[in-house]
C-alpha cells in the first residue's frame, strides 16, 4: 500500500504534524509513507523516520501547476491520500490525481472532493495544534501514539556547522546564543530589531557568549540594526543558511531566541533551549511543546490574540517585554 501525505506550508505547522506522521507510519507499518511537499521540506526529513520518499510540488496558483502536479501524483498510483494542509486546492488536486482514498478535515468547501472526512470541533480553551493533527487521525479511526516531536541530525551535519562558524570566526569554547528577529507571517509578530540589539547588548556585557543572529533575506535590515549596537559584532548569518545548515547550526546553540516562527519549533524538536516571545498569537497554540523552553507572553492585552499581519494600534502585546526580561530568560540557560 502507497499512502501520500500532504504536510502544511509553513516550517512550524509540518513540525507539529511529526507526531501524526510518527502515528499513521506505526498503524501503517507496511505501507511506503510519501510526502508531498515543498521542495524546502527534504531537510527537515532528511533522517527518513518519518517517511520513505518525498514528492516535491511546486506552488500551485496556476491551474496548469496543478494540473501538472497532479499527473506526476497520478503515476506514482497511491492508495491514500491524507490531507494535512486545510486548503480547498489541497484536497482538489488529490481528487485530480485520481487517488482512491482521500482523508481529511471536512473544511472551506472541500468535503466533496474527499472519501474519508473529519469535522473540525471548536475549543474552549483551545489545545497545541499538535493535537490538532493528531485528532484527525483519531477521527479517522486510527490509533495514535504519545506525542513527540524530534528531529534527528546526521552527524555531518553538525561538524559542518562547526566549520562554518569556526571560519567566521567564533570562539566554540564559548556559549552560542542565537537571536531570531524575523517572522515570516508579518511585522506583526516580531519583538523589535532594537530590542534584540538591547538583548545582545546585555547578553556580551554580562555574559561571556557568541552571538549569531539568523533569518531568511528580508531579516537583512533587522540583522543590521542589531549589529550597529554592539561592541563586539555578532555573526551574520541572516540569509546565508539552508534550512539544513540552519539546523546544524541552532543544534549548537546554547539557548535560542525569537520570536513566534518556524525555527523556533527546529530548536525546540532538537532539545536546544528556547526563549520565544510571543505577541499576537496564543502560545496555548502554537508555544515550544516539550522543554526546555521559557515563553514570554504579556497578558494585559485587550486586543489579543489577533490574526493581524501588522498591529493596527500600538504594538503593546510586544512592546511591554523588555529586554532585560528576556536576559533574565536566557541567563537561565547559560553556564
Amino acid at each position: 500500500m502507497k499512502i501520500v501525505v500532504r504536510i502544511p506550508n509553513w516550517i512550524g505547522d509540518v513540525l507539529f504534524a511529526l507526531p501524526a506522521l510518527e502515528s499513521l507510519k506505526a498503524a501503517h507499518p507496511e505501507a511506503e509513507i510519501w510526502l508531498a511537499a515543498g521542495a524546502w521540506a527534504k531537510d527537515l526529513f532528511a533522517g527518513g523516520e518519518y517517511a520513505d520518499r518525498i514528492v516535491p510540488l511546486p506552488p500551485l496558483h496556476r491551474w496548469k501547476d496543478l494540473r501538472a502536479a497532479a499527473q506526476t501524483l497520478e503515476s506514482r498510483r497511491f492508495d491514500i491520500g491524507m490531507l494535512l494542509t486545510n486548503s480547498f486546492s489541497s484536497a482538489l488536486l488529490f481528487a485530480a490525481a485520481s487517488i482512491p482514498q482521500r482523508w481529511g478535515y471536512r473544511r472551506d468547501g472541500r468535503g466533496f472532493f474527499l472519501t474519508k472526512s473529519v469535522t473540525r470541533k471548536g475549543e474552549d480553551p483551545p489545545s497545541h495544534m499538535v493535537h490538532y493533527y493528531l485528532r484527525l487521525l483519531e477521527g479517522l479511526g486510527l490509533p495514535t501514539l504519545p506525542p513527540e516531536i524530534k528531529l534527528s541530525l546526521p552527524p555531518e551535519g553538525q561538524e559542518r556547522a562547526r566549520k562554518t562558524l569556526a571560519g567566521l570566526g567564533a570562539d566554540l569554547k564559548r556559549p552560542i546564543v542565537i537571536l531570531n528577529p524575523g517572522a515570516a507571517f508579518g511585522p506583526a509578530k516580531r519583538w523589535p530589531a532594537s530590542r534584540f540589539a538591547a538583548l545582545g547588548r546585555l547578553l556580551q556585557e554580562r555574559m561571556a557568549v557568541v552571538l549569531a543572529v539568523t533569518g531568511g533575506p528580508a531579516d537583512s535590515a533587522a540583522a543590521e540594526e542589531i549589529a550597529a549596537s554592539l561592541s563586539e559584532k555578532p555573526l551574520n548569518l541572516v540569509g546565508k543558511t539552508t534550512l539544513g545548515e540552519l539546523l546544524g547550526i541552532t543544534s549548537l546553540a546554547a539557548v535560542f531566541i525569537t520570536n513566534d516562527t518556524g525555527p523556533m519549533h527546529m530548536a525546540n524538536a532538537l532539545r536546544v533551549p528556547v526563549v520565544g516571545l510571543f505577541g499576537p498569537t496564543d502560545p496555548r497554540v502554537t508555544a515550544p511543546f516539550h522543554a526546555p523552553a521559557t515563553v514570554i507572553k504579556k497578558e494585559d492585552v485587550p486586543c489579543w490574540p489577533c490574526s493581524n499581519r501588522e498591529c493596527p494600534f500600538d504594538h503593546r502585546c510586544l512592546l511591554r517585554i523588555s529586554a532585560a526580561e528576556v536576559f533574565e530568560a536566557a541567563a537561565a540557560y547559560l553556564p
